[in-house]
């Protein structure tokens, strides 16, 4: 197996573009040799966390690490990272306000909450697991209102 000269990945031999970089296998930048592989095959962000680590992190506090990773350098560049916050954001919105409102409705309320509750964390299991994965798995509607977000700050 080799391993590009730029960012480390992993390439298959024979290969002369890396999947991950799209530099060329044999060159390197200007700057010196290039990092170690790195073992998930992922380079880390500046801030020594992979992408793939701070996608599932954004999840794990809910809109506490959403924001968090937001505004902290350089996890707020990267559209990935950005899209899980954001995705993250609205999902513990909307479990919250649907909870509260099941919680509120007498019988039938009281009855779905423990169901309701179990699929959201279902749910949250989940979107940590594929964005570990470096997967953008998108929820209906509010995956599409997270990558407005993400899109609202790239055009700016």
């Amino acid at each position: 197996m080799a391993f590009c000269t730029n960012c480390g990945a992993a390439v298959a031999e024979g290969v002369r573009f890396c999947p991950q970089c799209g530099r060329e296998v044999g060159a390197q930048t200007p700057g010196g040799p290039a990092p170690p592989p790195q073992a998930t095959g992922a380079p880390p962000a500046a801030g020594g966390v992979t992408r793939n680590v701070a996608g599932m992190l954004c999840y794990i506090l809910g809109v506490i690490t959403g924001v968090l990773f937001l505004v902290l350098e350089p996890y707020s560049r990267d559209p990935f990272i950005r899209f899980h916050a954001f995705q993250s954001i609205f999902f513990n919105v909307v479990v919250v306000v649907i909870a509260v409102v099941l919680g509120i409705v007498p019988l039938l309320g009281w009855i779905l909450y423990p169901f309701f509750l179990l699929a959201a964390f279902i749910v949250w299991i989940v979107l940590m697991v594929q964005a570990y994965q470096e997967r953008r798995w998108k929820l209906p509607v509010i995956g599409d209102l997270a990558e407005q977000q993400v899109g609202k700050a790239q055009g700016s």
